[in-house]
């Protein structure tokens, strides 16, 4: 089987997803591409756009939140919204090269390429199965106007908001967010604190910004080392930001206990060295942590889908989160001394958080066992 998997380059977590799928479809035998989505239409679009989002999350984030507000309640099922009509400009294109390239099945880990099949579909321009693949804990807007084969959602839960929007029940198999093989190859902690060069005994307290570095970490690094113990190290993880890092390498060249890491393909091996993790509340991220078992403390979110991640985490024990920077540094020195809390919290990431979804995916895509219309298996 061949396997087309469309991402965009709008935040890291919809390829990391895309590419634990693809890594699950060959162990199993079969042909993948993953590819941007926004590379088939005209110009510098792909560029443009996932420029604007980085630009936005991180500087205007409010901005950000008011826009998925709107979209929110301009999403309906019926109504075909700017987003589908910007996707479809491309359609053609993307058409083509699935036509010419033989692939049996697409898979989508983002919207926007969802968007365009749906177009392609609706000419009749599509025979494949085609799949979407849901990153954060909700139903984001305009999934409902889509019309794909099946929705592979992050939870049993989440199944009746997905149907509420409008998308066929019988299409939406609760799987979980797909995460790659390699955080499910746990590293000892003491090992990976030699591996690393990190004290054994200091308790460590890693903090992710995401693969844009999101957030004012000065401020709240501080914050941390007010609030925890004097024996503590402070690592921060600061993506592709590297005037974030030199920020606070600046802030804090006299203080040995701050660390900073710039992008690396080495975060599970910190996330394994680590006592707490606080992190805002991306799906992929925190699905990460969740499978490899590490507490965690959800730290303001950009509004919008990373407000409803962390609603739904907070509520099935699966983390805490304080949007005050204060009042997360204090919860998650408070979290590290709390034998109970910590045992709760993991044996609910155990209970809730499905590691082998991408595995799932995989053998459903090559089953080809989806529902038709008609709600019956073909």
């Amino acid at each position: 089987m061949r396997v087309l998997i469309l991402s965009c380059n709008t935040g890291q977590g919809h390829n990391s997803a895309g590419s634990a799928v693809r890594e699950a479809l060959e162990a199993a035998g079969a042909e993948c591409e993953l590819l941007d989505a926004l590379s088939f239409a005209r110009g510098n679009t792909s560029k443009t756009v996932g420029g604007a989002y980085v630009s936005v999350t991180t500087k205007a984030p409010s901005l950000f939140g008011g826009l998925y507000q709107l979209g929110g309640l301009i999403s309906n099922p019926w109504l075909k919204s700017p987003v589908y009509l910007a996707n479809t400009r491309y359609a053609g294109a993307l058409g083509d090269y699935i036509e010419k390239s033989g692939f049996d099945a697409v898979v989508c880990p983002h919207l926007f390429p969802a968007e365009t099949l749906t177009c392609l579909r609706r000419k009749g321009r599509l025979s494949v199965k085609t799949y979407a693949v849901a990153t954060d804990y909700t139903c984001i807007p305009f999934w409902e106007e889509t019309e794909l084969d099946a929705y592979f959602v992050p939870h049993e839960d989440l199944k009746r908001e997905f149907a509420g929007k409008g998308i066929p029940q019988e299409k939406l198999i609760p799987t979980g967010i797909p995460i790659s093989r390699r955080c499910l190859q746990k590293t000892p902690k003491a090992e990976a604190r030699r591996l690393l060069g990190l004290p054994e005994q200091e308790k460590v307290f890693l903090v992710m910004t995401g693969s844009m570095g999101f957030g004012d970490i000065s401020s709240f690094a501080l914050d941390l080392l007010l609030s925890c113990p004097k024996n503590s190290r402070i690592l921060i993880l600061t993506g592709r930001n590297a005037a974030l890092k030199d920020r606070i390498d600046h802030d804090f060249s006299r203080e040995k206990r701050v660390q900073t890491v710039a992008f690396t393909r080495n975060a599970p091996l910190y996330m394994d060295a680590c006592d707490i993790l606080l992190s805002k509340p991306g799906g992929l991220t925190s699905t990460e942590a969740a499978v490899q078992n590490i507490p965690l403390v959800h730290t303001r979110p950009i509004p919008g889908c990373e407000t409803a991640n962390a609603r739904f985490f907070v509520s099935h024990g699966l983390s805490v989160c304080a949007v005050h920077p204060k009042a997360a540094a204090l919860a998650a020195a408070s979290l590290a001394e709390d034998t109970a809390a910590l045992q709760r919290m993991t044996e609910c990431q155990k209970r809730e958080i499905n590691p082998n979804a991408a595995e799932e995916i995989a053998a459903i895509i090559l089953s080809g066992d989806v529902p038709s219309n008609d709600g019956t298996k073909n």
